[in-house]
């Protein structure tokens, strides 16, 4: 077998990857990314096959709280870029400090496993190369979740991953199943020019707007103090009801858990919309019957198309079960990115109320600091082994999160970042160092 280099392995060139490559570049780590794809961008490159990204898609989080932390966007941006906007900045990130050229295109792991003293990464075109860790930003949106339900349908079928433009959906009868903020995003874009738009809930969500006071949402409550779950709940709780109002007169069900429990909607179309009756709320589905489709209620509707924005599931298809499996969910890993097995990092994968990109910028500087702590035999290294061998923290924040598969790795923002960033401000002093 080659001998192992004194080298990491980046696997994704989309934003966690980037990231990562951003911070070992920083600290003088050597490394290469391997992205299947023939660009950077990940999920916003709508090029990229397989990709869930949609042409209307903007981002639900806010310029001034959404930028890497050493990469602001520029002022030019709208409150919420665009997803070409969001490509472009990603593209510029990658460009501004050479990271690119570390970064092998259309060259696809297949798998990566861990042999005595590194990792062994085989591609798909069958080579081996040794590496000392391997870094997992492979992303959590690339696995599609597709409900079954009794009898069979005549129209169009499919998952919202595969949407990709508003005029698909002209003239037609359109179904959305599921009230997450991509399903929302679809219905708005159907409203318009579909025959008939509906959008069928599960369960009830809180919907937050998308500028409070004239201040974009996240920054209007990141401007203050923080405040602890406890009080924050019952405090958004009383001000969605004064600016939003009980959502049961658009038709839509009452939330069954309490604000922040979910992952919030931040939309302000969509209830624009059914207040106009260009769409319409229904229940769940309860069976299909050629073009007909009935719901738990018992109502029915006939449908063109049936668009399923009902998630996705976590992966890392290049990991043998027995290495990781994503769906044993977040408490195999610590602070969601060190998984138990050596030299194994995992950067992207969690959910949170905020913004993905300062977070991946944290969570990769710390991996890079970890790696610097170890290489000049360090105790901060030792001391942050104790930590991440021992008891799992708590990251909810105190918020009771809803049990299901979406929130297995779920975060709460601010808690979460205090975390990443009390460890950085302990392990930094080792960062940089050769």
């Amino acid at each position: 077998m080659p001998t192992i280099q004194d080298r990491y392995c980046i696997i994704g060139a989309g934003p966690s990857g980037l990231a990562t490559a951003h911070e070992f570049k920083r600290a003088g780590i050597a490394f290469d990314v391997f992205e299947r794809h023939g660009d950077v961008g990940g999920i916003w490159d709508m090029d990229n096959p397989g990709t869930p990204m949609y042409d209307s898609a903007h981002f639900i989080s806010s310029r001034t709280q959404s930028a890497f932390d050493d990469f602001p966007m520029p002022n030019e941006y709208a409150d919420y870029p665009s997803r070409a906007r969001i490509l472009e900045y990603l593209r510029a990130y990658a460009e501004h400090d050479g990271v690119r050229a570390h970064i092998s295109f259309n060259t696809v792991v297949k798998r990566a496993s861990p042999v005595d003293g590194g990792w062994d990464v085989e591609l798909a075109s069958g080579e081996h190369r040794q590496f000392r860790g391997v870094v997992c930003a492979v992303g959590n949106n690339w696995h599609p979740v597709d409900p079954t339900y009794p009898g069979h349908f005549d129209g169009e079928m499919y998952h919202s991953s595969r949407y990709k433009y508003a005029a698909s959906l002209a003239g037609k009868r359109v179904l959305i199943v599921g009230g997450g903020n991509s399903g929302c995003d679809i219905a708005c874009d159907a409203a318009p020019i579909a025959r008939e738009t509906l959008i069928s809930f599960r369960r009830g969500y809180h919907f937050l707007p998308k500028h409070l006071f004239g201040v974009p949402t996240d920054a209007f409550f990141r401007s203050g103090p923080h405040l602890p779950a406890w009080l924050a709940q019952p405090l958004l709780t009383l001000l969605l009801r004064v600016l939003v109002g009980d959502l049961r007169r658009y038709k839509l069900p009452k939330p069954d858990h309490k604000v922040l429990e979910s992952h919030p909607i931040v939309n302000s179309q969509l209830l624009h919309y059914l207040s106009h009756g260009d769409v319409r709320a229904v229940p769940d589905v309860r069976e299909l019957d050629g073009n007909r489709v009935t719901f738990v209620d018992g109502s029915s509707a006939d449908v063109d198309v049936i668009i399923f924005a009902t998630g996705f599931r976590s992966a890392i298809p290049c990991l043998d079960a027995e290495v990781f499996s994503a769906e044993r969910g977040g408490r195999q890993l610590y602070l969601n990115v060190f998984p138990e097995q050596p030299a194994l990092y995992v950067i992207g994968l969690f959910e949170t109320d905020g913004s993905l990109f300062p977070v991946v910028s944290k969570q990769a500087a710390l991996v890079a600091s970890y790696i610097v702590a170890q290489r000049n035999g360090s105790e901060r290294a030792a001391w942050f082994d104790r930590q991440r061998t021992g008891p799992r923290p708590d990251v909810s924040g105190g918020i009771r999160y809803l049990s299901s598969q979406r929130h297995a790795f779920y975060v709460q923002y601010d808690e979460y970042v205090h975390r990443l960033e009390k460890l950085l401000k302990r392990m930094t002093p080792e960062r940089g160092a050769a």
